[in-house]
């Protein structure tokens, strides 16, 4: 196999570059080397890793077929926090049985019955703020991206449960945001559980807490069995695969655990970009407001996301800052041929969004923040593909796209906000997900002077 633009920085220097400046070191990378380049990590005895950025090595990579690849090897560090049947780590014909079981939660009618929820829990998440109120944009949206995950993926009611997981859950998911934390899932060595007050030790127990409030909810949703409900935990509790089976307690327990990580922090980070972005733009803020303006009231979630300007706000938003820097890498079982280079077994290869949405060629300027790129272009989805793409795609990616506009033009109908800090904020790791540095101070001017008279819960 020809290794591709090989860096020659030593394998533990590349590591530790990757990750304390993810997107520095890949934009070094690709100035350097390119389109497609190799990198070794995590030791010299790791196999070959390959990016690629290219729209047509990112198609050839989408059209391998499954039986040529391993997804679990390459994802394996996520196996303690999602659990085994997390569609993350199927592969072949059930992954595609649990892409047919969970793909229409997230789809058509049913995400339209979200929209109602999404902006009701936006207005009570918002506080009633006056004149001069400061806030962390980004701290707001983990409370609105959580409160959403918990009223509509998982359809838990307020009251002791709910409290209690929310609680729980607040403090898993910040932790494994922590550098030292989250290590504990990428090193074996560490997972030793040496009791009550070991990292591991303190982890299962939590994750043992988690799974009972879960199962517990599971187990109180079967016996009522109502049929009404649209949450996604019971539109996944009443889905039937071809055979007419169900899923276990324990393949819904990790599919929603699954769907609260990869969309919690991820949504609410994209979200604290929104804001960043919008409020450092006022031409861009300007004609979003008058936008918002044309709507006769903000009653129809419906009108609300199919406004053009603010689809192509949050489009270029999740252009410069994706939800994930990469697609899920797939490591090579059989020879593959990606744009006429053979790689053979053990390469692990990797489309990486966050190149392939700064290619000059595709995005004349591709550093600056410009809406109407979407106003006035298609891009293929080899070009643009915030949540990933072909049949390793992300499932939710519909629903957070929805969510994102929702959210924003609530908040923005309701307040006037502005930046506390001028200065330019720049893209720092927060667990999985890039966020602003800073979290976004914000402070409240006024309340919106908008015209819209209607609204949705007041």
């Amino acid at each position: 196999m020809k290794l591709l633009d090989k860096i020659h920085t030593p394998a533990l220097l590349q590591t530790l570059q990757l990750i304390a400046q993810p997107t520095k070191s890949l934009e070094n990378y690709a100035t350097k080397y390119g389109d497609i380049f190799t990198v070794r990590v995590m030791g010299l005895k790791s196999p070959p890793i390959v990016f690629f950025s290219h729209p047509q090595a990112i198609s050839d990579c989408f059209a391998i077929p499954a039986h040529k690849l391993d997804f679990k090897k390459a994802t394996h560090v996520f196996k303690p926090l999602f659990g085994e049947n997390s569609i993350v780590f199927q592969e072949g014909r059930s992954h595609q049985q649990q892409r047919q079981l969970l793909l229409p939660a997230f789809h058509g009618d049913n995400l339209k019955s979200y929209g109602q929820a999404i902006c009701q829990i936006t207005e009570e998440v918002t506080p009633n703020w006056t004149l001069g109120t400061n806030i962390c944009i980004h701290n707001l949206m983990s409370n609105i991206t959580l409160e959403i995950i918990l009223q509509v993926v998982f359809g838990i009611s307020h009251g002791t449960r709910y409290q209690e997981l929310k609680e729980k859950l607040s403090s898993l998911l910040e932790d494994v945001t922590k550098p030292w934390y989250s290590s504990l899932f990428f090193f074996p060595l560490l997972q030793q559980d040496l009791g009550a007050w070991s990292p591991w030790g303190i982890f299962l127990k939590r994750r043992e807490e988690i799974d009972k409030l879960i199962y517990a909810e599971i187990s109180e949703r079967r016996m009522q069995n109502d049929a009404v409900r649209t949450d996604i935990l019971s539109l996944l509790m009443s889905a039937h695969d071809v055979n007419g089976e169900q899923m276990t307690d324990k393949e819904l327990r990790d599919q929603l655990v699954s769907l609260l990580l990869l969309g919690y922090e991820t949504t609410s980070g994209v979200l604290a970009w929104v804001f960043y972005l919008i409020h450092s733009h006022s031409e861009v803020k300007n004609r979003l407001m008058q936008e918002l303006n044309t709507l006769d009231n903000l009653t129809d979630p419906e009108a609300i996301t199919q406004l053009p300007y603010l689809t192509a706000v949050c489009q270029e938003t999740l252009r410069i800052h994706p939800i994930a820097l990469i697609c899920t890498p797939r490591m090579v079982q059989d020879k593959v041929e990606i744009m006429g280079h053979n790689f053979t077994s053990e390469t692990v290869l990797v489309p990486c969004i966050y190149l392939a949405h700064r290619r000059t060629e595709t995005y004349p300027k591709p550093e600056q923040f410009r809406p109407e790129r979407f106003l006035n272009q298609k891009f293929s989805p080899y070009e643009y593909l915030p949540f990933g793409g072909g049949y390793r795609g992300c499932i939710g990616g519909a629903f957070s796209m929805y969510e994102l506009k929702l959210v924003t033009a609530i908040i923005l109908s309701h307040f006037q906000l502005t930046l506390t800090d001028k200065r330019p904020v720049h893209p720092v790791r927060r667990g999985i997900t890039i966020v602003p540095s800073g979290g976004v101070k914000m402070f409240v001017t006024e309340k919106a002077k908008i015209k819209i008279q209607t609204r949705l819960f007041t």
